[in-house]
């Protein structure tokens, strides 16, 4: 998983880092909520973890800034409060869970293991942009008319929904669609790719998929 960390507190960005990298995620840290919203907009992530205190725009203002642009991915806010109000206001904003600040590594790295299995079986079944609409359980896609989808393009094509606008590698296209014990390529990225233009042009939708052979590619309407 692709996880954006947004600690003021550099000792324990440094020690947070060190763990999740160390387990095996790509993390990026930031130090004001500023850099969170900036950061989300151009790039693609599985998790944000955002502390809550932060100098020039906080945790919480980032995170109303990010849902109110659409943006829908898993967020664990920290926080140093453990008055319920705070928890009930940062989960009003939009975030999916809370960790009180002191807590461990063991429980932080625990909730990550949980939401990474969590995620390889979660599909959204309806999905809405610009004039698409994808109905992921049936794998059909519709605009002016419908056309049926393989479950690489389907999957492919949720990806890219979920961070339309936003430039993806092709590496980060194979992880989600086909994972790690695959034996798929960026040569099949590009491959299916160029399956859903192909079927944007058929359904007549306005559309369309960004990006040259080996990436990275963009959703955009």
């Amino acid at each position: 998983m692709k996880i954006l960390l947004a600690e003021d507190e550099v000792q324990l960005a440094r020690v947070l880092k060190m763990a999740m990298a160390t387990s095996g995620y790509e993390v990026d840290t930031v130090d004001n909520g500023k850099k969170v919203v900036d950061l989300a907009s151009q790039n693609a992530y599985d998790v944000m973890i955002l502390d809550i205190m932060m100098p020039v725009k906080s945790g919480l203002e980032a995170l109303k800034e990010l849902r109110a642009h659409g943006d829908q991915t898993y967020v664990i806010m920290l926080t140093a409060m453990a008055e319920e109000d705070d928890k009930v206001n940062g989960l009003d904003a939009g975030a999916d869970d809370y960790l009180t600040k002191p807590f461990s590594l063991k429980e932080l790295l625990a909730r990550l293991r949980s939401l990474e299995r969590r995620t390889k079986d979660y599909q959204k079944d309806e999905m809405d942009f610009n004039d698409l609409h994808l109905n992921s359980g049936e794998q059909v896609l519709e605009s002016h008319n419908s056309i049926s989808l393989s479950r690489e393009e389907t999957q492919m094509l949720q990806y890219l929904i979920l961070n339309a606008g936003k430039e993806l590698s092709a590496d980060d296209l194979r992880q989600h669609v086909w994972g790690d014990g695959d034996e798929a390529d960026n040569g099949d990225v590009w491959i299916n790719i160029c399956y859903l233009r192909h079927k944007l042009e058929s359904i007549q939708s306005q559309t369309h998929i960004d990006g040259e052979k080996g990436g990275p590619y963009t959703l955009a309407g």
